[in-house]
């Protein structure tokens, strides 16, 4: 299955990428590294995240990426995987989707 990536989804891996590459010093290449295992994953597994009750948009489920801290929001839409969100565990609720 595809994985594609939302405009607001893209802009926040980006953001987050940086910082990663600015302020990790010991583990530069987890966030990239991560974030193509989950995209991996999720492209043979689109149901292996945790389905998010409270959200708006039906479907929205997330995937926890322990390594890095962060969560994957995503659905499965049109034969294909789309990428809403990523969001640190730190953050308390999770995004609005």
């Amino acid at each position: 299955m595809k994985v594609q990536v939302t405009r607001r989804a893209q802009a926040q891996l980006d953001r987050v990428a940086v910082w990663w590459d600015e302020n990790r010093e010991l583990a530069p290449e987890a966030f990239d590294e991560d974030i193509a295992e989950a995209f991996s994953l999720l492209s043979v597994q689109p149901a292996v995240g945790t389905p998010v009750i409270n959200a708006r948009t039906q479907g929205v489920r997330r995937l926890h990426l322990a390594r890095i801290h962060y969560y994957l929001y995503y659905r499965v839409r049109g034969g294909q995987v789309q990428v809403l969100s990523i969001w640190h565990t730190a953050r308390g609720r999770g995004p609005t989707l």
